[in-house]
């Protein structure tokens, strides 16, 4: 498929419009993507209207970074927990004796 025919969806960053290669059933994540980066951005502006879009750009990247880290944590730390209740469950029925 050449550029010129691929799908393609808009999205506004900062009030300034970006044309994206996208697949049509993937639109609606690009969509809420760009909704999420353009809060964080317009946050960041709305701190410093003294940086340059790049700049908000990089910031609000990593900020987005550190709370994907921060979850992907939590749902790791979630994960040793249930697994460390699954193992006291299992010793429980292992030892409980029927009568």
């Amino acid at each position: 498929m050449s550029d010129a025919t691929r799908p393609t969806a808009e999205i506004t960053l900062l009030g300034r419009s970006y044309v994206i290669a996208c697949p049509p059933e993937e639109e609606a994540k690009l969509e809420r993507a760009a909704r999420y980066l353009d809060r964080a951005m317009t946050g960041i502006h709305s701190q410093n209207n003294l940086l340059g879009n790049e700049r908000i750009a990089v910031m609000a990247a990593l900020n987005i970074t550190h709370e994907l880290l921060e979850a992907l944590e939590n749902q790791r730390e979630g994960e040793r927990s249930l697994d460390a209740l699954s193992e006291r469950l299992e010793r429980a029925l292992t030892n409980t004796k029927p009568r």
